[in-house]
């Protein structure tokens, strides 16, 4: 039978690795939540929640590699888009047209070009969103330089397929040896973003930050941070983000399936009772440390370098060869699994909201804000849950159906 006729079922899933998606995808809806009070507080609270991407494409990356990398035999490389395509675009999909009805909410007197904005630029943002395609500053119709104006964080997404299209033409086709030595040369990036090597240098532009702030792109960051635009500079920190963290992910899994035994069925050196509590832990940790030293520089660079060079692949391999032990845990995981990709890709459209009723009511007292945010973290966790009940798994069902399925009848 040809390849591309044959419809190959999903493989059994880390589950301890999918709730870690989960604790990472809750951790930035709260390092969202304090993100609008940086210019009040002075500080970002759950500092270094940013990194939670960085931590999705070490995922990716791994996932990939172990759900498709001995499968190319029997799967067409359009077979393999087929099936990303069902397990990301519908709730991109979801996530913008939540965007587009929550959109004029936003406004305030501080983001005039909501309400400037013409019949013709909405619809065609929202074409252009529904399709993944990213704008730039000529339909930047909320103001804040993204590429993706409904649902901010979708611009991880583009990045995610990019990933997939090098890992189906270029990155599978490597030898392990070869794909290490990219991952490595590819870890100069990082380290060049982290510690303000400045090894790339671009010249400086204005861009708005989720916060609503203004700031020069310019001179040496010592962060990751960014991404979200179509300049040259935030493109290259997209690509930073994407190529290490994704190849090091694909890396350690083909180098755990080279170790299988009986033994030890995962390949991983590392294991450890009660493993997704662990991992949660530090996670956690990571991302809640505050900046060090006070201010960006190296000793903060040099921290988020660790992290995504060594902290998080070190990570997966523990939670790779980890097993839940107990229903509970095994249930949380999966409850954290189902939620995490639906939850990151529809909670922005409320943080949108509460970054205009932030800017409307500055003189706001505290509990204000501290209800206000409680109902938005929980009324994102319950579309995300609504959209993968109700939304999300029959429409993946019935494309897997009626359209992966669709050759082999």
């Amino acid at each position: 039978m040809a390849k591309e006729n044959v419809y190959l079922e999903s493989k059994p899933r880390y589950q301890i690795l999918d709730g870690l998606r989960g604790v990472a995808a809750l951790m930035v809806v709260i390092f969202h939540c304090f993100e609008t009070y940086n210019p009040m507080i002075g500080t970002q609270i759950i500092n270094h929640g940013y990194l939670g991407v960085d931590f999705f494409f070490v995922l990716s990356g791994f996932v990939i590699g172990y759900a498709y990398d001995d499968r190319w035999d029997r799967m067409t490389t359009w077979g393999f888009f087929k099936r990303r395509i069902v397990r990301l675009h519908p709730m991109l999909i979801a996530g913008t047209l939540i965007g587009a009805c929550f959109f004029f909410l936003g406004a305030n007197e501080g983001l005039n070009t909501i309400m400037d904005c013409p019949g013709w630029k909405f619809a065609l943002s929202l074409l252009l969103g529904l399709l993944l395609i990213p704008t730039g500053p000529g339909l930047d119709i909320r103001g804040f330089s993204e590429t993706h104006t409904f649902t901010g964080p979708a611009w991880t997404l583009m990045y995610e397929y990019i990933g997939n299209i090098l890992y189906a033409f270029i990155l599978r086709r490597l030898p392990t040896i070869v794909l290490a030595i990219v991952c490595a040369a590819c870890a100069v990036l990082t380290l060049d973003l982290t510690l303000g090597l400045q090894l790339v240098e671009f010249p400086p532009v204005e861009m708005v930050l989720p916060d609503g702030t203004v700031a020069l792109s310019s001179g040496p960051h010592y962060n990751v941070i960014g991404g979200w635009s179509i300049t040259p500079d935030q493109m290259y920190i997209g690509f930073s983000r994407l190529l290490y963290p994704f190849i090091c992910g694909l890396l350690i899994s083909r180098i755990l399936r080279a170790r299988i035994t009986p033994e030890n069925p995962s390949g991983s050196p590392l294991h450890a009772r009660g493993g997704f509590w662990w991992c949660s832990l530090i996670l956690i940790a990571i991302f809640s440390i505050p900046q060090i030293g006070g201010k960006p520089g190296i000793a903060d660079g040099a921290f988020q370098a660790i992290s995504i060079l060594f902290l998080f692949p070190l990570v997966v391999l523990l939670g790779a060869g980890s097993v839940t032990t107990t229903p509970r845990s095994t249930a949380v995981c999966k409850f954290l699994g189902d939620l995490s990709y639906p939850l990151y890709i529809t909670h922005y459209p409320l943080m949108y909201l509460q970054m205009s009723w932030v800017a409307q009511h500055p003189d706001a007292p505290v509990w204000m804000n501290i209800v206000l945010n409680i109902g938005i973290f929980a009324m994102s966790i319950f579309i995300a849950w609504a959209c993968v009940k109700l939304y999300d798994q029959p429409v993946r069902k019935w494309l897997t159906e009626h359209w992966l399925k669709k050759d082999k009848r």
